[in-house]
């Protein structure tokens, strides 16, 4: 894994893919190994090569800490996420309150940064894991801002109340930085960030504010990382691909989804590729749940010899594979890339 993140010729192309419950209880049944059903016993029978700890805290964002009412769950940065009608398919929910319901932050408390007692388990979890690439999750900007203060809200903030955005998104970078701080005493390989910027035609907030609000911020969490030689890696979903020479500035190491249905994956590979890695690349709205399984398997093969070259790509798909794919790809998926 760490020589392909350095651009390195492998001898097998790494790769992580992530099935969501529905759809992993089907391969189970397929291969006749309830065991599978277990997220753990899964990854180690495909051989993903990710392994992934958090701090145990009531700061964390998504973590839904305290039932309200069914299916209303408040986390830690006081955001209720409404998760009725979800499926296992990975959703964390919609945000129904507006915590921020002015473009101040009069009366706010930002959580406090997890303290030592939440990576009590980090030791152990490393030790565990020795042989994998340890991934430390996961660090917001964007995702927190907007939760609070609601995406139309924020983007209109950007506009008219950009003081107010700077002081919000400040507030958010150091409970993150501290964060941080905290996880790379550990034995970890990365940090991530997942925050979603782009939508299929560019960058919900524009280049010109991503650059001003976020790429800032954003430089600070990675340089932290990079000062303590760990790696970068950053889930962003949307057609981000204007703002990838930043990211490579900034000192991005790893980027995911690399969604082939919103850019051309082979091109740009070719373009950014010495500079900088790519994890996924295996559509899974068209491919996985329209294509056919020798569409499957030769789309794999592809990417696999073409970028997988030279270093710099983990395969993956796009996203955690969802129900709706057929589960024939889903096993062509499976058995092409664990038989590369």
């Amino acid at each position: 894994m760490k020589g392909a993140i350095a651009h390195e010729d492998v001898d097998i192309v790494p790769w992580q893919m992530d099935l969501t419950n529905p759809i992993r209880v089907k391969v189970a049944k397929h291969y006749g190994d309830a065991r599978l059903g277990d997220s753990a016993f899964f990854d180690e029978w495909l051989g993903n090569h990710f392994r992934s700890v958090e701090p145990k805290s009531r700061g964390q964002f998504h973590g839904l800490e305290e039932e309200v009412s069914p299916g209303l769950w408040r986390d830690g940065w006081g955001v209720v996420w409404d998760t009725r009608g979800l499926y296992g398919e990975g959703e964390w929910g919609v945000p129904v309150n507006c915590v921020l319901k002015e473009p101040s932050l009069s009366g706010f408390k930002f959580p406090e940064p997890p303290a030592k007692a939440a990576f009590s388990h980090f030791p152990r979890f490393a030790e565990d894991n020795k042989d994998y690439f340890i991934l430390a999750d996961q660090a917001h900007l964007f995702e927190v801002a907007w939760a609070l203060r609601g995406m139309q809200n924020l983007i209109v903030d950007m506009y008219r109340n950009p003081g107010f955005v700077e002081d919000l998104m400040d507030g958010v970078t150091e409970y993150y930085c501290a964060t941080i701080e905290r996880m790379l005493k550990y034995d970890v390989d990365a940090v991530t960030f997942g925050d979603d910027w782009g939508y299929r035609d560019g960058l919900l907030m524009g280049v010109k504010n991503w650059r001003r609000f976020i790429k800032p911020r954003m430089a600070r969490m990675f340089a932290l990382v990079k000062e303590a030689g760990k790696s970068t890696y950053i889930h962003s979903d949307g057609n981000v691909t204007a703002i990838f020479p930043d990211l490579i500035e900034i000192g991005l190491d790893v980027y995911n989804p690399f969604q082939p249905e919103i850019m051309d994956v082979y091109e740009v590979k070719k373009k950014y590729g010495n500079r900088l890695s790519f994890h996924g690349g295996i559509g899974i709205q068209n491919l996985l749940t329209f294509g056919s399984p020798q569409e499957v398997k030769e789309t794999v093969r592809r990417m696999i010899s073409e970028v997988g070259a030279g270093g710099g790509y983990i395969l993956g798909p796009s996203h955690s594979v969802l129900a709706d794919s057929p589960l024939k790809n889903v096993v062509a998926l499976i058995e092409t890339v664990k038989n590369q």
